[in-house]
């Protein structure tokens, strides 16, 4: 149970939601206890993960709107309130407020702090043009530590937990800088592609809060990642809007900010826009529908199209594929994009709704991808056996092949869930299951393709 007196408003609250559903007339008690068991235990998971109380019970209820009717209608409602608790923090919850300002305070330092570094090899005559390679390997180093500490200090997380994520950060810095790779080699740029993959999961450890372990904490980590690319992405388009503006108005007055544009606020921009997107995603959760889903749905079936188009086209045409390093790097990105629409696709999904016609979308999808894969690592293997062994072909045969099981057993699961022989449950395992081998071939790139390769 809530405590009392600094809880009463959420009990109000709480109260009213249960009035609302009771004056329909058209739910038992016991039913009414049972989702009041599951609202409070929303409610107390998101005030855990930060939310202030009004906020939470607002969340809580459009979640277990989306199982009750009448929930979801005393929702609709409340919407207004919904709607304003995204901009305006309400005047009656005190020390939530304060709370949700000092976390805003402690992420805006962290934004300024990964500006900084961006700027501080410069103070030792390491500057972006001179070292491009440096910044390639080490601009995860400028970002994903801070985040990490962000989410360390929100979590409340005890030393002994934040010392394995601490020792892979250490190491992999070590890796990174005390290589000796060849100026602008291959295996220099895999590490430099590689290494955020495994600083993202040391992240998502820490962003899990101790439940890393379990597929749900997994799962709203995928969830917090497709969030921040979509938040990002908008602080992008409007930093471009405010640089625009900016240039217009210093070249009337004939000065020339582009150098001031490219030397420091795009890249400190960049940076710092990380740790403040990731802010945004965590004080903003599930306040209103993900987007990340949303644009999951929209986006499933013009994918699967332009696959279908892709396959149909080479066997009408015949024509081999040409795997020069862009055209790999091109068809793994695909890859990756149509696993992240069916990874969002699995995390806004029902585990107990039937199936759909969403989902035979996405079968549709996945055998697509699937079938595209193989042509890839088919031409790939042409290439190593016609011209042997290189860093960026083994790296693509390799990422191609996890990609090709992970699609696989996803089509066999997804065929046994359509044939009802399955849960969807089954589903989400799998893929949250299988994220930490992304990290685990990263890894192998970062630490022991160099030597294997003589560093070139």
């Amino acid at each position: 149970m809530m405590a009392s007196d600094p809880m009463m408003p959420l009990e109000e609250q709480i109260d009213r939601w249960r009035s609302h559903l009771r004056r329909r007339q058209a739910i038992h008690a016991v039913d009414v206890a049972e989702l009041e068991d599951h609202l409070r235990e929303q409610i107390a998971g998101l005030i855990d993960a930060g939310l202030a109380t009004d906020e939470a019970f607002l969340v809580a209820v459009k979640r277990i709107g989306d199982l009750d009717a009448l929930s979801r209608e005393f929702a609709r409602e409340h919407a207004e309130r919904l709607w304003k608790q995204l901009v305006v923090p309400s005047s009656d919850i005190g020390e939530p407020c304060a709370a949700a300002r000092t976390d805003a305070v402690v992420a805006v330092c962290l934004a300024a702090a990964a500006a900084l570094m961006v700027k501080m090899p410069a103070l030792f005559g390491i500057g972006l043009e001179t070292a491009p390679g440096f910044y390639a390997r080490n601009l995860s180093f400028f970002v994903l530590p801070l985040l990490l500490g962000y989410f360390a200090w929100k979590r409340r997380l005890d030393p002994g937990t934040l010392r394995w994520p601490a020792l892979v950060v250490l190491a992999a810095a070590v890796v990174a800088n005390g290589y000796p790779f060849a100026s602008g080699g291959s295996t220099e740029a895999l590490t430099a592609l590689h290494l955020p993959i495994v600083l993202v999961l040391v992240v998502g450890v820490a962003y899990a809060g101790g439940r890393w372990r379990e597929v749900g904490g997994r799962m709203d980590f995928v969830r917090f990642l497709g969030e921040l690319f979509i938040y990002y992405v908008l602080i992008a388009l409007g930093g471009g809007v405010l640089l625009a503006f900016m240039a217009m108005i210093f070249r009337s007055i004939d000065i020339d900010v582009e150098p001031f544009f490219e030397s420091w606020l795009l890249p400190c921009g960049a940076a710092g826009a990380v740790v403040v997107a990731s802010w945004l995603v965590e004080a903003k959760q599930s306040v209103i529908e993900n987007m990340a889903p949303v644009l999951t749905r929209l986006f499933t079936p013009l994918f699967a199209a332009v696959l279908l188009a892709f396959l149909g086209t080479f066997l009408w045409t015949g024509h081999a594929i040409d795997i020069e390093r862009d055209v790999l790097i091109a068809f793994d990105l695909l890859l990756v994009l149509v696993l992240g629409l069916l990874l969002y696709a699995v995390s806004a999904r029902d585990l107990r709704q039937p199936p759909g016609l969403f989902d035979g979308l996405q079968v549709v999808l996945v055998v697509s991808a699937l079938l595209a894969d193989a042509v890839a690592l088919w031409a790939i293997a042409a290439r190593i056996t016609e011209f042997g062994l290189t860093p960026n072909r083994v790296a693509a045969l390799g990422m191609n092949l996890l990609l090709l099981v992970n699609l696989a057993w996803s089509t066999v699961l997804y065929g046994r869930f359509l044939r009802r022989r399955g849960s969807f449950a089954d589903l989400e395992r799998w893929q949250t299951d299988y994220l930490p081998v992304y990290a685990l071939w990263a890894a192998i790139v970062v630490v022991l393709f160099p030597p294997a390769f003589g560093y070139v």
